[in-house]
């Protein structure tokens, strides 16, 4: 028997996105949850899923959802994951309440959203499996927010040496680059660092 904790702890070492998603109830009302559960499954036809617990307050809605929309949230929407993986609050509150063109509410500011008509579920152990045909989507220049390990994080991306010449670490010269002053103070702290 698998210890749940342990096993949590592992899954939490798979770094992920984290998304909103979003669909309108019956009465036309907004319904929006946190998921990091988010994945690709088809170019052709363009096909993404996620996946939400049976014991989800929200699970009738999607279920019964004809269309549905996963926003993948920009670094800077932290408090807006938060907003929305709490529950008892209105989660719509001072938002806009535009719908993108598959009829589902728009989060504003994610770093991308796929706009989607619900296809199949599954129901898999204690979760059900959404799959949706994207219809609509679109993207911007954004760093996305990361979960990993319980905590949210941020990319960090291999250095290029434009950025060491931004930073002012590195400058060009004759045989390409060259560490500045500052930059080989920083490269000397590192290595001490390293060999403690």
């Amino acid at each position: 028997m698998f210890d749940p904790t342990a096993f949590r702890s592992a899954l939490g070492s798979f770094a992920t996105g984290v998304t909103i998603v979003t669909a309108r109830d019956g009465e036309g009302r907004p319904v929006g949850l946190t998921a990091n559960s988010f994945n690709s499954v088809s170019l052709d036809p363009p096909m993404v899923l996620w996946s939400l617990s049976l014991h989800s307050r929200s699970l009738p809605v999607f279920r019964d959802a004809e269309n549905w929309a996963v926003h993948v949230l920009a670094a800077d929407q932290q408090a807006m994951s938060d907003r929305f993986a709490t529950p008892g609050v209105d989660k719509f509150d001072g938002l806009s309440l535009a719908d993108g063109p598959e009829g589902a509410p728009l989060i504003e500011g994610s770093a991308a959203r796929f706009g989607c008509r619900a296809r199949f579920e599954y129901e898999g152990g204690d979760h059900a499996i959404f799959l949706g045909e994207v219809v609509d989507f679109d993207r911007r220049e954004a760093e996305p927010l990361i979960y990993h390990g319980g905590r949210y994080g941020r990319i960090m991306r291999s250095p290029t040496g434009a950025d060491l010449e931004r930073e002012g670490l590195a400058e060009k010269s004759g045989s390409g680059l060259s560490l500045t002053e500052r930059g080989a103070e920083l490269l000397e702290a590192l290595t001490r660092i390293a060999k403690r």
